[in-house]
């Protein structure tokens, strides 16, 4: 069996006897030589490239995409009889951390302190003597309400770190329960919740049904001292209905990690938008614990077993 394993990232599976790898350009489609192989590791390939190999590669079993969303492999066109897996969980503990970083920016108002900071003057209301709970946009995660929308490995992670810091959190998903010991309501009463929201964080993949989810409606239910911080993906949130939103003082600030198109256009709104805190789609990037993915779907397909991830298409 041949395995393609991307340059994109040092990788080093270890694989069992009758498997070789081979490393390929993630930057360009997969060379004439190498379409023979059966199974393709993916990471900082476009769906171009992919397109492009998608539909010549006649042996292929499983594509495997260290990302937590396959968006570039599943529109790339690959057979129904292809496997695609993806890399859930490789990214839960660095999304945690920048999705952390956005909020506790916003809640601390670091962004006015570093328009302070570059005027050179002594933000004497942003520090200095401060209720615990001043009225308008909440400035400490103590009692605050998150609300964690697209509850699944990530928010597992990122909501026990919100609660130690005294977060009430909550989550919605599909369907009602509790994951990792946090109530989740449905999708069908989310607007109830995001009335009783603080600061609500979008952890949604992109998808027909997801596209615009945070919209004109939906921002208009969160309260005016609500901030959003999105680090799901950019297609999920109505970017014209969020600058409007924060121009006309209905929401307190928001930060993205994810736009519609990336990079984003210096013409875009969300430049100038008032409250709004950008960073260029940083919060994940390094897969964690890759190597070992591709080991244990690589042994489970060798064996003709269950991989992990699957992704339904």
């Amino acid at each position: 069996m041949k395995l393609l394993l991307p340059d994109s990232l040092p990788l080093a599976p270890a694989l069992p006897g009758g498997v070789t790898a081979v490393t390929y350009a993630a930057a360009a489609p997969v060379p004439d030589e190498h379409l023979d192989a059966e199974a393709l590791v993916v990471w900082g390939s476009g769906t171009p490239e992919l397109s492009a190999v998608a539909g010549r590669m006649p042996r292929l079993r499983w594509v495997q995409s260290l990302a937590a969303g396959p968006d570039a492999v599943l529109a790339a066109g690959f057979p129904g009889g292809v496997v695609v897996t993806s890399g859930a969980g490789l990214h839960d503990a660095t999304v945690t951390e920048h999705a952390l970083a956005l909020v506790l920016a916003l809640v601390r108002r670091l962004p006015a302190a570093a328009r302070a900071q570059a005027g050179h003057r002594w933000a004497r209301e942003l520090g200095g003597l401060q209720p615990l709970h001043p009225e308008g946009p909440v400035t400490t995660l103590l009692g605050a309400r998150v609300l964690v929308w697209g509850f699944g490995a990530i928010a597992s992670t990122l909501a026990p770190v919100l609660g130690a810091l005294g977060a009430s959190v909550a989550g919605v998903a599909r369907s009602a329960g509790e994951r990792a010991g946090f109530p989740v309501v449905a999708e069908a009463d989310l607007d109830g919740e995001l009335a009783r929201t603080d600061v609500l964080v979008m952890l949604l993949p992109a998808t027909d049904a997801t596209r615009h989810a945070l919209d004109a409606g939906r921002l208009a239910a969160l309260p005016a001292h609500a901030y959003v911080v999105n680090v799901g993906r950019g297609t999920t949130v109505d970017e014209e209905a969020l600058v409007a939103a924060l121009a006309a003082g209905r929401l307190a600030g928001a930060a993205l990690d994810v736009t519609g198109t990336e990079p984003l256009p210096p013409e875009s709104a969300l430049w100038e938008a008032p409250g709004l805190l950008l960073t260029p789609h940083a919060a994940g990037g390094r897969p964690v614990g890759a190597d070992a993915l591709i080991e244990a779907n690589l042994a489970a397909l060798l064996a003709g077993e269950a991989l992990r991830n699957v992704v339904e298409r």
